[in-house]
């Protein structure tokens, strides 16, 4: 079975009251494109992600959630003096922290920074078809540009309303060569 591979950049997603302290008491979220996944969009604000070492600019991705997370890879994470764990997306108890600046504001999140797993996001007809359950974990093969990387430890996210698609980080994607529209292969 074959999946669509994208390419996860360096992101955000933000709590209703954070967006009031980084851009105002009347902030709204501007949706500049629609993403693979229904209803997630990408954002034209930025915030600024504050480590003990640096700083990166992180677009915010759409809509805003529950808790405020920040999303990077392990190389950004070094880059600005975070050490943020593994995790899949919502998973943020003992996560690293870190300082965000808007035009209108900052605040300091005790948690919330993560390096996300890699995983598929899949309805639940492509999960039976597959042969998987939700968080079950498989492999993906590619076979890019001369380097070919199976990932191992990828898990499945099972929900009705996702689109099938992989998701990996730039250093995940980097390393295998990855780059236009890229199809991995499942290997359970």
């Amino acid at each position: 079975m074959k999946v669509l591979v994208e390419t996860s950049a360096r992101h955000m997603h933000i709590s209703q009251e954070h967006l009031k302290v980084l851009f105002g008491s009347g902030a709204e979220l501007t949706q500049v494109r629609e993403l693979s996944q229904p209803g997630q969009f990408v954002c034209g604000e930025k915030v600024e992600i504050v480590g003990p070492k640096g700083s990166l600019l992180v677009t915010i991705l759409g809509p805003t959630r529950a808790e405020t997370q920040v999303e990077i890879s392990l190389t950004e994470a070094r880059k600005i003096g975070v050490a943020p764990p593994i995790r899949e997306s919502g998973d943020l108890n003992g996560s690293a922290g870190c300082t965000l600046k808007g035009p209108a504001g900052e605040v300091a999140i005790e948690k919330g920074v993560i390096a996300a797993k890699r995983h598929i996001h899949m309805m639940p007809e492509d999960a039976a078809k597959i042969g998987v359950a939700d968080k079950q974990e498989v492999s993906v093969k590619t076979d890019n540009n001369g380097r070919s990387v199976t990932f191992n430890e990828v898990v499945c996210r099972v929900n009705p309303t996702y689109a099938f698609a992989m998701h990996i980080d730039t250093d995940e994607s980097n390393a295998a060569a990855l780059s236009g529209e890229v199809y991995g292969e499942i290997i359970l």
